[in-house]
């Protein structure tokens, strides 16, 4: 069955996607003349962007063979430890992602302790996450914002103060941006577009069909 939110997916995703290498690898792709001629005989360059596979004649097939040969390769645990400088730092900077982290979570009528719930992180990490002790990964704070249904205003400010930010050239930095653009929170709606694109690691907690699934997220 073809989901028209899944089309629209592909044509974000066609649109947006920047890295040109493994675009330019696919099975299909035809290779864009790049260089011009003025009039006046001088050579101009075209903008990479039009080497994103939107501009390709037949887009929906280039695609369909990127997303068949597509893995997620962007496995993270779910946290980083601070060194010891970073810890002492964050003493004295105003924001940092546990300072900031209450304040966003209330305007969605969520706490640390209810939104960690909605999570597949092990619940002493979480807490480690909160306290400060422990810095997110740019998976945990994605599983965060779509558990709690975040603006994507705050998702920035969330991944602003961890050092990070949504990539182009990441296939799963732009389907999470589609969700967010989209506002794409029903759980289904939501697995279908990260299984179209083969992401499995978001901790997001989902329901249990057999009772004993458990996070696999634990402490190295």
């Amino acid at each position: 069955m073809e989901y028209s939110y899944i089309r629209e997916l592909d044509e974000f995703f066609a649109a947006q996607f920047s890295d040109y290498v493994r675009i330019a690898a696919i099975e299909g792709y035809k290779m864009p003349e790049m260089l011009t001629v003025d009039a006046d005989g001088n050579i101009t360059r075209k903008q990479s962007e039009q080497m994103r596979i939107i501009h390709q004649s037949d887009w929906q097939t280039v695609l369909a063979n990127f997303k068949a040969g597509l893995a997620d390769t962007e496995f993270t645990f779910n946290f980083a430890y601070p060194s010891f400088s970073d810890r002492f730092r964050d003493r004295f900077r105003k924001q940092t992602f546990s300072k900031l982290l209450p304040a966003t979570l209330k305007k969605y009528d969520e706490t640390p302790e209810s939104a960690g719930k909605k999570l597949d992180v092990e619940e002493l990490v979480w807490k480690g996450i909160v306290k400060g002790k422990y810095y997110p990964e740019k998976n945990t704070v994605m599983a965060l914002a779509l558990a709690v249904r975040m603006q994507t205003f705050d998702v920035n400010n969330l991944l602003a103060v961890c050092g990070m930010e949504l990539r182009s050239d990441s296939v799963r930095d732009i389907v999470f941006e589609y969700l967010l653009n989209q506002k794409i929170y029903n759980e289904d709606m939501r697995d279908r577009c990260l299984a179209e694109y083969h992401i499995d690691t978001i901790p997001l907690k989902r329901e249990e069909t057999d009772g004993s699934a458990a996070s696999a997220h634990t402490l190295p």
